[in-house]
């Protein structure tokens, strides 16, 4: 009998080994697999911001037009499984642990990291269930990351902005080079809208890889109207609605629209009205109670986006929150952005060793401003954001995905993993 609960404590603890950048050990991993990878089509996702929502959009149009999918994103809200799907189906987890216990002692002696052994799993996973297409994420940065073992039918890359700068480099053209790492000799590339320095750098590298370069004219986007249940907009005429709230979520719509009609010209038109239209993406900009939001926005960028959504959704509210950040981010530049827009914001003791301890928050912040209060629980945290709301306020859990599953526990609100 294989356990999944051994499985998880086994396959968390190689996260002890952090991120190593180089495709050496992931290709080594396949290897002993007998490379997944090159049996099935993929299109591969690199990108800062919206990668996973044009993922799951991209998905659900390639779904509805017939396909077997398989979706493989990364972190994942509330179960591991949720990072492996196939048709919007999560993984088991009789065939996690299958796979783990079929590879530890190779994964072991090579030293792998998590997001290596997760890579493998999901490639593995895709190979078994003979997908006709695979949308694959990637983890950090493209060009060193471990999925860009791939060779795909097609390269999409979202927004490209600051993030991962210990990482990935200080200066955006650096940080856009590593991404558009993913770009690969004579595979098409469709990218969404990008600042001039990145979109110079992305059509240096397909011009080098002698890749068709497509970028989407958002001036064929009109009449965009986002309430609390979504986002109506008008895209070369044609009449969409994506239950996400947001400019942004249409914009990446449009990118998966785009990328699905290069990847297959045969798919009709109702099937990318429907895909946009019935997409499933918990955690971006997700109303949970009342005047409550939950947004997995972690970087300045993603942040200033979410907080634009909701004061057009709320123009005349105030502005109250619970923050978390990862380790390693810049917080300085978040923490300016928080400061001038919140009146208030709550922070919980976390106890996930990715996240930035609540007193090193709780000290950042009131530096800055003194209505920020550190409060035990996110129990706590959230009653005092449902006063703040009775008192007119609009409240936004934000800053990450570790804690989703401790939000929705305490809002008692039951998730499902399933997104189709």
């Amino acid at each position: 009998m294989l356990n999944y609960s051994n499985t998880l404590e086994s396959l968390f603890s190689l996260q002890r080994r952090g991120i190593k950048l180089g495709l050496e050990h992931t290709t080594n991993l396949l290897n002993e697999i007998n490379n997944p990878q090159n049996n099935f089509k993929c299109i591969h996702i690199a990108g800062t911001n919206g990668k996973g929502t044009t993922c799951a959009v991209l998905q659900n149009i390639l779904y509805l037009s017939g396909k077997k999918v398989g979706l493989y994103t990364s972190p994942h809200l509330v179960r591991f499984n949720e990072r492996i799907r196939v048709n919007g189906r999560p993984i088991s987890d009789h065939d996690v642990a299958r796979f783990f216990k079929s590879i530890y002692k190779k994964a072991e002696q090579i030293k792998s990291t998590f997001f290596e052994v997760t890579t493998a799993m999901a490639f593995d996973y895709f190979n078994n269930q003979k997908v006709d297409i695979a949308v694959i994420e990637t983890g950090l940065g493209g060009r060193l990351d471990s999925t860009n073992v791939v060779f795909p039918e097609l390269s999409v890359i979202t927004p490209i902005s600051y993030d991962h700068q210990n990482i990935l480099g200080r200066k955006l053209e650096t940080i856009a080079y590593e991404k558009a790492g993913i770009i690969k000799k004579d595979v098409p590339v469709v990218i969404g809208k990008q600042d001039k320095v990145v979109e110079n750098v992305i059509i240096k590298k397909a011009k080098e890889s002698n890749s068709k370069l497509y970028k989407v004219d958002l001036r064929l986007l009109t009449k965009i109207n986002t309430d609390i249940n979504g986002t109506e907009f008008y895209y070369k005429g044609e009449k969409y609605f994506v239950p996400l709230l947001g400019k942004h979520q249409v914009e990446n719509s449009i990118l998966a629209i785009e990328s699905a009609s290069i990847f297959d010209q045969s798919i009709e038109s109702m099937n990318f009205s429907k895909g946009v239209g019935t997409v499933k993406w918990p955690g971006r900009m997700e109303v949970l109670d009342k005047s409550i939001y939950f947004d997995v926005s972690h970087n300045e960028k993603g942040i200033e986006v979410t907080i634009d959504t909701l004061k057009e959704i709320h123009p005349n509210k105030k502005l109250a929150g619970i923050m978390c950040i990862k380790k390693g981010k810049s917080r300085e530049r978040i923490i300016k952005l928080v400061t001038k827009y919140f009146r208030k914001i709550y922070i919980f003791n976390n106890y996930n060793e990715l996240l930035l301890p609540a007193n090193e928050l709780y000290e950042s912040l009131s530096a800055e401003e003194p209505n920020f209060l550190k409060l035990g629980s996110i129990r706590n945290c959230i009653k005092n954001l449902k006063s703040d709301i009775n008192e007119g306020y609009v409240g936004l859990i934000f800053g990450t995905h570790y804690v989703a599953e401790d939000i929705y526990k305490a809002l008692e609100i039951s998730f499902d993993a399933d997104i189709i």
